[in-house]
């Protein structure tokens, strides 16, 4: 997955569980800084981990000599 995959994932979380546009640094106080339920921020997290779990399932699984392990 490209950073620029993984950037798309985390706006998306933030935009629907806390109501943040972007998440691109805008140089204003007024656009940069937001007052989050902490419920949000929980939900905002979980959604996070579990994108991270599903990510990590879907994945090819090292072998042993990728690993080192021989």
């Amino acid at each position: 997955m490209s950073q620029n995959q993984i950037q798309t994932i985390l706006t998306l979380i933030a935009h629907k569980h806390l109501g943040i546009e972007t998440l691109e640094t805008r140089n204003s106080d007024r656009l940069d800084f937001y007052d989050c339920a902490v419920w949000c921020i929980r939900d905002a997290l979980e959604a996070a981990f579990k994108a991270g779990v599903e990510l990590g399932a879907s994945m090819p699984k090292a072998t042993e000599s990728e690993i080192g392990n021989t």
